[in-house]
């Protein structure tokens, strides 16, 4: 996977073409990854969410960054972890697959990714961690245009799940 990084940080302040927001069902709130893209984005960003109305869960929306580096934003609604038994990592996988498909749609040559629904939604890091680096390794033998694939992790601990799992 020589395309993929790990990156501990702000996800606002990389140079992407696209960032994916670990967005909630009303697009136009949020905590965590989504407020820091609405701060960095702007006003503008704000009203181009709650234009969009809300989004299923494991579904995607785009908008424009605004004032952001990256050219677009793709919300991904995932999961909220409620024991496993309810279609949470496949409605995971689902945003992983959608957001990588519409990269490629948009001609995106970069793109990064939070942690989705591993915050406040409480998907365990380690089986959201697997699931998302295999969306994104079966995604990428299908894109040759997608040149890097950053996922950007806000803490230690989730990044070294990320990089353990790289290694495997």
């Amino acid at each position: 996977m020589h395309r993929v990084r790990i990156y501990q940080g702000d996800i606002t302040a990389l140079n992407v073409d696209v960032i994916v927001n670990a967005a909630s069902a009303d697009l136009s709130e949020g905590i965590g990854v989504s407020a820091s893209i609405r701060g960095a984005a702007g006003a503008e960003y704000a009203l181009s969410c709650h234009a969009l109305g809300s989004c299923p869960v494991g579904e995607i929306r785009v908008t424009p960054g605004f004032r952001l580096a990256a050219n677009m934003v793709i919300h991904a609604v995932g999961p909220v972890w409620r024991g496993g038994d309810n279609n949470e990592a496949g409605l995971l996988a689902s945003c992983y697959y959608k957001a990588m498909i519409a990269a490629k749609k948009h001609s995106a040559s970069s793109i990064a990714f939070p942690a989705i629904s591993c915050g406040a939604a409480g998907f365990p890091v380690h089986g959201a961690t697997k699931v998302a680096i295999d969306q994104v390794k079966s995604a990428l033998q299908d894109n040759a245009l997608i040149e890097s694939v950053v996922f950007c992790c806000f803490d230690p601990v989730t990044a070294a799940v990320y990089k353990n799992q790289i290694g495997k």
